[in-house]
């Protein structure tokens, strides 16, 4: 029983990983960026981070290079040079991921796509909403060809 009540509290704490709540030790860029991004002010979202200047971050680099992606219009040129300095940060970083593998998409680049989903299968041992999301967005790809 002891070990079904672990299970289900590490699956859960790996479900609530993928959108962190805000903590106390969160920097207010980083609160305010995800802030200005969930209500959709990617504009918003750009200016502030780039004020916070936190280049060495990946996670700055990869709101940056989300929010320049969902701007209207986007620049796809410079997220996706944002989520390279990310993915050069930290390999490793399941949303940096994903999401450049939506630019490649849209750039029409499914090889590019689907070798950042299989980095993603080897992080997401026993997946994870990055992975299901990347995979969907090149499922919808391939049927709109």
């Amino acid at each position: 029983m002891k070990t079904l009540f672990f299970l289900f509290a590490f699956f859960t704490s790996l479900a609530q990983a993928a959108e962190p709540a805000p903590i106390a030790s969160d920097p207010t860029w980083l609160v305010e960026a995800r802030a200005g991004i969930k209500s959709g002010q990617y504009e918003q979202a750009v200016k502030l981070l780039m004020a916070s200047n936190q280049t060495s971050s990946a996670e700055w680099n990869n709101l940056l290079g989300y929010s320049l992606r969902k701007k209207s219009p986007p620049d796809l040129i410079a997220a996706e040079k944002f989520y390279e300095a990310a993915l050069k940060i930290d390999p490793r970083h399941k949303g940096a991921l994903e999401y450049y593998g939506e630019l490649k998409l849209m750039n029409k680049d499914l090889a590019g796509a689907e070798l950042l989903l299989s980095r993603l299968d080897k992080i997401c041992f026993f997946g994870c909403e990055e992975y299901s999301d990347l995979k969907e967005a090149i499922k919808k790809f391939k049927a709109a060809k």
